[in-house]
């Protein structure tokens, strides 16, 4: 199993900044893919950033030049550099990780956007 275990959300206003870390233990050899995803009050879950175990990312349309995602010691620790921050950014942040097809997730860390 994979545990994972998100920090670095909180208040801020619209044009600010925030990095996102997730932290991840117990069978990490095995993950593939971490991601971040979101989920907006009243709205389905989204991807927002994913990274690879070979270092390629993909982004959402929404977030292409303003998040960076990143990741140090290849599986352990990952970041969401998130800049240029708008209103609707608001959300819970959720770390995934992909690990032989099973999909773990941390328990979410809430970012707010105020304009």
């Amino acid at each position: 199993q994979v545990q994972l275990v998100e920090s670095g959300g909180g208040l801020v206003q619209a044009g600010g900044s925030l990095r996102l870390s997730c932290a991840a233990s117990g069978r990490i050899f095995s993950i593939n893919a971490m991601g971040w995803y979101r989920q907006a009050p009243g709205k389905q879950r989204e991807l927002v950033a994913v990274i690879t175990s070979g270092g390629s990312t993909t982004y959402a349309d929404s977030v292409k030049g303003r998040f960076t995602i990143s990741s140090v010691n290849a599986k352990n620790t990952m970041y969401l550099q998130m800049n240029s921050l708008k209103p609707e950014d608001t959300a819970v942040y959720y770390c995934n990780a992909n690990s032989r097809g099973w999909d773990y997730w941390g328990q979410g860390t809430q970012v707010t956007v105020s304009s």
